[in-house]
């Protein structure tokens, strides 16, 4: 890697700091990995998201954002409010980013980003995602991010329903 590439690799790390998060993953000899990886009180913008995602040689990001709706099952949804145990969660989410580009070898390029703490009906509380070199093993490395997130990372949802109180959540 050259000395032009070291600079904005770490620029771009940087520009992703949060105190209450940490998303660096690192190999056996403690080099980082090309993975966009937090579990915070804020998601980075999808600015800052393309910026890292963005590399000369793919031809293809692709993105998934999940957002919380106004109703679950004829209730209507105020909020949907995450916890997890972050140090957990992204050590997961470190092990899932190594699957997909084991299982999908042309993807470069990771993100993984999970919101704690309420989300309001409109919110994105989740965006997964890859740069690969083409659009197949994008999309489909971007469908295995988010299932396996939602199957295995330790982060719970509690449901909020307008009109009932906190009798009207469900942890799910």
């Amino acid at each position: 890697m050259s000395d032009q590439q070291t600079s904005q690799q770490q620029q771009q790390q940087q520009s992703f700091n949060d105190d209450d998060i940490e998303y660096n993953c690192n190999n056996n000899n403690n080099e980082s990995k090309p993975y966009l990886i937090q579990v915070s009180t804020a998601l980075p913008s999808l600015q800052n998201i393309n910026t890292f995602l963005t590399t000369p040689n793919c031809g293809a990001i692709s993105l998934f954002m999940g957002t919380t709706r106004d109703n679950f099952q004829n209730k209507p949804v105020l909020r949907l409010s995450y916890e997890g145990y972050a140090p957990m969660a992204i050590k997961e989410l470190c092990k899932l980013a190594d699957e997909a580009r084991e299982k999908y070898p042309s993807v470069e390029k990771v993100v993984a980003v999970h919101l704690l703490g309420d989300c309001p009906v409109g919110e994105t509380s989740v965006i997964v995602g890859c740069a690969s070199h083409h659009r197949r093993d994008g999309i489909r490395c971007t469908e295995f991010l988010i299932d396996e997130l939602k199957a295995r990372v330790p982060i719970w949802k509690k449901e909020v329903y307008g009109g009932e109180g906190e009798e009207g959540a469900v942890w799910k």
